[in-house]
């Protein structure tokens, strides 16, 4: 691999891209607005959603997400993450982020902006363990950052997250609260439930991704398959992800629109995580020199949070009507809008990065 300066000024990034992907923020904004005003004004849609689940995850979002993340997979070039795994400042600098700097990171803004709110404030230490898994494939996508070492970052924060989840959280609900004084909580999640979680959100679109490359270039050979198959299958995982966003605020709208004030109290620890993990990151990646790509991997990889872990270990420990579920619920609310205008910030950045070629 060769190493390049690449000078792409933002305007002409944004001139390449699709209709879909340019207004990509608007098609986002209206999906939130309907879910919320679904979810709020259809009688009996929530329970409808949710008569079918995988996981204890809406039968629907379940398959938004599938379809979300099964073509950006697909585009990963596997024979080469071979390069990734070499990246040893890539690879240790995504761990620290993820599971040291991250839940510690949100630990202290969930006790620094809401001492008084407790069940928030489990709820948002939740969201901070549950490193993401699902969305940042497509966040890394559509900033153009490096497949290959998203795929290996998600696929080591799948492995931490079964191996630490259930340890982490009661280390930050039971154990470090009582060593400086505060109140304690507790967690009850098993490392089979986000194993389940892995192995169903990530490991069958990685699968089918995989298989589709390896037997589609057999058959046909790689520029069919990355100049006529590709661009064809391409769009789906913005509908999916479009679909996915529908129907998580829809099946949420009500808790949400009818508790605006809480909602504000929630999302300003959200907003200042997302913030600083994200700026942080790509600091950090700056300094090390990792390039354009694999710094906006590294970032959005650590500022992403699996949403759909979070929910389902808030309802299942506390109930779907807490307020340890209302803060998962937040967490998309807020993620997704911010982590899209992200997008633009770090195609706006690209000309001043040393870029990876591929």
């Amino acid at each position: 691999m060769s190493t390049t300066t690449e000078s792409v000024p933002a305007a002409g990034v944004a001139g390449k891209l699709s209709a879909l992907d340019r207004f990509l923020p608007v098609w986002i904004g209206a999906a939130m607005v309907a879910g919320l005003l679904a979810g709020r004004w259809v009688p009996g849609l929530d329970n409808g959603l949710n008569a079918v689940t995988v996981d204890g995850i809406s039968l629907p979002i379940a398959i938004g997400l599938l379809v979300m993340m099964y073509p950006v997979l697909a585009k990963v070039r596997y024979d080469r993450l071979d390069t990734v795994t070499r990246d040893r400042r890539l690879l240790w600098s995504s761990l620290a982020l993820n599971w040291v700097l991250g839940p510690a990171l949100m630990f202290g803004l969930a006790w620094a902006l809401l001492p008084d709110l407790p069940a928030y404030r489990t709820g948002l230490i939740i969201v901070g363990l549950a490193r993401c898994i699902a969305m940042v494939i497509i966040w890394n996508d559509l900033a153009c950052g490096d497949r290959e070492a998203a795929a290996v970052l998600v696929a080591l924060n799948s492995v931490f997250q079964v191996l630490a989840f259930g340890l982490l959280g009661w280390f930050y609900l039971a154990v470090l609260p009582g060593w400086l004084g505060l109140p304690q909580g507790g967690l009850a999640v098993s490392g089979w439930q986000i194993a389940k979680s892995v192995l169903i959100f990530l490991g069958i679109p990685l699968l089918a991704g995989y298989l589709t490359r390896r037997l589609g270039e057999k058959a046909r050979g790689r520029d069919w398959y990355e100049t006529r198959f590709l661009p064809k299958v391409g769009p789906v995982a913005l509908y999916g992800l479009l679909f996915t966003i529908v129907v998580l605020f829809a099946l949420q709208g009500e808790q949400i629109t009818s508790r605006p004030w809480d909602v504000v109290r929630i999302a300003v620890p959200l907003l200042a995580y997302f913030a600083l993990m994200w700026a942080g990151s790509y600091a950090l990646g700056a300094a090390l020199g990792l390039g354009y790509e694999r710094t906006t991997t590294l970032a959005f990889t650590a500022a992403g949070n699996n949403f759909e872990l979070a929910i389902a270990v808030a309802i299942a420990t506390f109930g779907a009507t807490s307020g340890e579920a209302l803060a998962g619920v937040v967490g998309p609310l807020i993620e997704v809008p911010v982590l899209v205008g992200l997008v633009y910030v770090s195609l706006a950045l690209r000309r001043r990065f040393t870029v990876v070629s591929r």
